[in-house]
């Protein structure tokens, strides 16, 4: 069972989720401006690109890195925002009309409530979207979130590694080296990385030991946000 705790809109777990603050700020400012600008294909315009890499302040995405290799940003250019788009539409928190994407009253009233954003916008997420379907390859891990959350809920709760976890799921040690890379990267996308954009895992990634190792880390909104059903088998942690 994977249960979702409701938390105040003041909960300072909550700024360690990089898709809700990005989809805080796409609320923001589309009632800020009266609407965000759209694209023939009806992707956001570049000004609002442009704004949007400079204020997500997304993991692995900062905007000094883009637009070093990038002078002119695309939607496309930039997942996470294509993401957000997706899902505020998909959760009728805004709509395409007339060559501009607006807010709805239900995307208004949740601009200013990270709470009850955070209920609609993660547990959708994380546990209802097809992850392979912007993901590198096609490749989806054999596998549940029941399983994965609660399994991760105990072995990452002190730290591991994301070869670790591959193992203690799927009984091989892979990494990115070993010819199941592609099963690696399948688990890495389709997993973990949706659990980083949540806010729920952190990554440490070390590459200066003659390969890539990724660490694993439970956030604070983690412990804050779910209840499951291995949380019984949790240590506690001891605070010096």
């Amino acid at each position: 069972m994977i249960e979702f705790r409701n938390l105040a809109d003041d909960h300072p777990d909550l700024a360690q989720s990089p898709l809700l603050r990005g989809a805080l700020l796409t609320l923001r400012y589309a009632r800020d401006h009266g609407a965000i600008g759209l694209t023939q294909t009806k992707a956001f315009k570049r000004v609002f690109v442009h704004w949007a890499v400079e204020h997500f302040e997304w993991p692995g995405r900062s905007a000094e890195e883009m637009f070093r290799f990038h002078k002119v940003i695309n939607e496309y250019d930039f997942p996470a925002l294509e993401l957000v788009h997706f899902l505020l539409i998909s959760l009728r928190l805004g709509r395409h009309f007339k060559g501009e994407f607006r807010l709805t009253k239900r995307g208004a009233e949740l601009a200013d409530c990270p709470g009850s954003l955070f209920a609609e916008l993660i547990p959708y997420f994380v546990l209802q979207i097809d992850h392979a379907s912007y993901a590198r390859f096609d490749d989806r891990p054999v596998g549940t979130w029941d399983i994965w959350m609660n399994v991760i809920n105990v072995e990452a709760d002190h730290g591991t590694t994301e070869a670790a976890l591959f193992e203690t799921f799927y009984g091989e040690a892979l990494d990115w080296h070993t010819a199941g890379w592609r099963e690696m990267g399948a688990f890495s996308s389709c997993v973990l990385r949706p659990l980083v954009w949540a806010g729920l895992i952190s990554e440490i990634r070390d590459d200066d030991l003659g390969g890539r190792v990724c660490h694993i880390f439970k956030t604070q909104l983690w412990r804050s946000a779910l209840h499951l059903d291995t949380d019984d088998q949790l240590s506690p942690i001891c605070v010096q």
